[in-house]
């Protein structure tokens, strides 16, 4: 009756076994939730695929988005489910690579493919937009490098297509995310800052040609860029250094 409960008991052991049960816990409630988006896993065709993984998907759980943006319930319909792309199979077997049918630019496929983002700007901590041309903010300016406002545009065909006119900047970050470019064939577009290289005075965007920037995808407003919109304007021109020319789709060795 001198012995205690805990006497003969490994207490050490116990503390390594709670620990190993939950972290394996913590794992599954991390993958389980890591696949609120994307699942059920779908095969080339759009129809669910026969394997699905070893964990189970989650039950649906709805969230309140910020700044009154209504609510979102994951799992469930998926609001960037793209339909009736323009691509063809190459192979009766799934994860064979598919072909473009049309302008894979203007389609939005392969390189080039964008997903349906909200239609509607992104927002800062405040509620407000947050990128704007600089043109519109007071407090912004060009403080270091090139300022390439005014400088021609030319394309990876070594035409010139326009003139910079303005840089969308970032607020919260104060970066510039985009070049706002007047076309010599009328109209504005927008251009990725990272696809454009500022040298010898003009502005090289190589990744696509001057016969295709009247079909960069345009924004609705003069002044606001929607997270769509960005999706588009930056699948085209990254799709462009695949797309662009026959020679870029051709082996390089």
């Amino acid at each position: 009756m001198t012995e205690t409960f805990f006497g003969q008991f490994d207490l050490a052991s116990l503390a390594v076994w709670l620990f190993w049960g939950f972290f394996a816990l913590l794992i599954y409630y991390l993958q389980t939730e890591n696949m609120r988006e994307g699942y059920p896993l779908e095969d080339d065709d759009g129809k669910p695929a026969a394997n699905q993984g070893p964990f189970p998907v989650p039950s649906p759980k709805t969230f309140k988005l910020p700044h009154g943006r209504g609510d979102v319930t994951l799992p469930g319909p998926d609001r960037q489910v793209r339909t009736d792309l323009a691509l063809k199979r190459t192979s009766e077997s799934n994860g064979f690579p598919m072909e473009p049918t049309g302008n894979p630019l203007v389609d939005g496929v392969g390189p080039a493919s964008w997903a349906a983002r909200q239609d509607v700007p992104e927002l800062d901590g405040k509620g407000h937009p947050k990128i704007l041309p600089m043109a519109k903010l007071a407090a912004f300016s060009v403080a270091a490098g090139s300022d390439p406002r005014g400088m021609p545009v030319v394309a990876g065909d070594k035409q010139t297509v326009g003139t910079v006119t303005d840089l969308w900047v970032d607020e919260p970050e104060q970066l510039v995310r985009y070049l706002e470019i007047e076309l010599e064939s009328g109209g504005k577009r927008l251009a990725p800052l990272p696809l454009a290289r500022i040298w010898g005075g003009k502005v090289l965007i190589k990744s696509i040609f001057a016969e295709h920037f009247a079909d960069v995808p345009t924004t609705k407003s003069d002044s606001q860029v929607t997270m769509l919109e960005e999706e588009k304007i930056s699948a085209y021109y990254g799709g462009g250094n695949l797309y662009a020319s026959q020679a870029r789709l051709d082996p390089q060795i």
